[in-house]
């Protein structure tokens, strides 16, 4: 490497770390460099250990908060310049300096009263280096500004991530899948039973607790929340997002995406194209509600129906009339809707990750059965979807405000019509019938959406 000549003080870039500019003190009294940082954290197994913190790269200013991770190599003890002996985590980045890198060890400490940010100790001033004391700055300056571009988001290092799936089925396909793949790219993946998790509600410092713990700080929330636990599990999904945790799906779409009458409301608010729909309260109505449909045969669905449970064909208007009265009877919530003959049993699942159909599949109902589910033991087969379709795809889940969402198509003669569109699509049929890693794609978007990218905080 070209011969370098430190002063006392000099600009320096940590790229692993997503610090394209700080200022660092040379210390050649001290081993091994220190970076000044606050809320460090360990997560992951204790076999690989990580550690996460956050850096205010502007001494003085504490606007601007920069969030990293990486591996744990050593814990050290390590005496400052006032006598102090401290146990401290140590990291290995790497460090740019004047177009030249090379990897240095820095422990991480809380020293909110220095005024230099980082250290560099005698392991990172390589035989390359000259030291002239008596200068500073000799090397080629870099500005703080870069924190407010875009820059500094575009180019922002993958980091391990601390992400929690919330499930109550930790061994089913999705969430066994969630887990895998967050693992072998870095990342450390937890399991949490939704049921098991309280909350601390107030203005100062919202928490989440499980088993008696409060949960650390997690980058990311993935939701798993089944139909039965719908309304607390949205509660919990809105005390992370009060924290300020990335949601993959956030609360709101989560509500009115399982209330099937929520659902077709917000559709027909969009103009998104759906099966007739009418919902009634009154016994007395249900002649004129038939009517507003059309003609036998109709759908009776269930508002909370799921996996084609609760969802009625009736073949003519008395078979319509009898069920419409038994779910009247059990004082079940219900709406009726106009059954697409020319589907002839078949429907479109299209799979929207980030904005973007990634995979669609054609699912044919069981002999005999009108409802194309796989849990009832329909089949699956890749399809090519329209450039109509896909975009009433992505209209259904824009809709909603869901990162991650299954929307499931009726082809008809007046072009696609959305039954429902599912905020916790299971990734193991349209995985087996596309052979895509669609897991894959979630994480794609969860770490674009949670890079070490500045953090300003708000002015009283």
């Amino acid at each position: 490497m070209q011969e370098l000549t430190f002063g006392w003080e000099e600009w320096v870039a940590l790229p692993e770390l997503g610090l394209p500019a700080i200022k660092a003190k040379i210390d050649t009294g001290a081993r091994t460099s220190a970076l000044h940082a606050h809320d460090i954290e360990v997560f992951g197994p204790a076999s690989k250990p990580k550690v996460r913190f956050n850096v205010h790269p502007v001494a003085g200013n504490e606007d601007i908060t920069i969030t990293c991770s990486a591996p744990i190599i050593d814990r050290r003890e390590v005496t400052s310049s006032n006598g102090e002996a401290e146990l401290r985590y140590v990291i290995a980045t790497k460090m740019d300096v004047a177009g030249q890198s090379w990897p240095i060890d820095v422990t991480l400490t809380n020293r909110a009263g220095m005024t230099s940010r980082m250290l560099l100790g005698r392991q990172a001033l390589t035989d390359h280096i000259t030291i002239s004391p008596t200068e500073k700055r000799l090397q080629p300056d870099l500005s703080y500004d870069v924190y407010h571009t875009a820059a500094v988001r575009h180019r922002a290092p993958k980091r391990a991530l601390r992400v929690a799936v919330l499930s109550r089925e930790a061994s089913n396909y999705s969430t066994s899948r969630l887990v895998e793949v967050g693992e072998a790219r870095g990342h450390t993946v937890e399991v949490i039973d939704t049921t098991r998790c309280y909350m601390a509600i107030n203005a100062m410092a919202p928490e989440v607790h499980y088993d008696g713990k409060r949960l650390p700080r997690y980058d990311a929330v993935i939701p798993r929340i089944g139909a039965s636990v719908t309304p607390y599990g949205c509660a919990v999904i809105r005390q992370f997002e009060t924290i300020g945790t990335y949601c993959v799906n956030g609360s709101a779409g989560i509500l009115s995406s399982r209330d099937k009458l929520h659902t077709h409301q917000v559709l027909a608010s969009k103009k998104i194209g759906m099966p007739t729909t009418a919902f009634a309260a009154s016994p007395k109505d249900t002649s004129n509600l038939m009517a507003l449909v059309g003609t036998a045969p109709l759908i009776v669905k269930l508002l909370e129906s799921t996996q084609g449970k609760g969802v009625v064909l009736a073949e003519t208007k008395k078979a319509a009339e009898s069920v419409i009265d038994a779910f009247r009877g059990l004082k079940a919530n219900f709406l009726v809707q106009d059954f697409v003959k020319e589907a002839a049993g078949e429907d479109l699942r299209c799979l929207v990750v980030d904005g973007k159909v990634v995979a669609a599949m054609k699912r044919t109902g069981a002999e005999g059965d009108f409802r194309s589910n796989l849990h009832r033991g329909g089949t699956a087969q890749v399809v090519r979807i329209t450039k109509v379709e896909r975009d009433t795809a992505l209209r259904a889940a824009r809709a909603f405000g869901l990162g991650t969402a299954g929307v499931d198509l009726l082809r008809s003669d007046s072009g696609p019509k959305v039954l429902e569109v599912n905020s916790s699509p299971g990734f193991e049929g349209i995985e087996k019938a596309t052979g895509k890693d669609i897991v894959g794609m979630v994480y794609d978007m969860i770490e674009a959406r949670v890079k070490p990218q500045p953090v300003r905080k708000r002015k009283a």
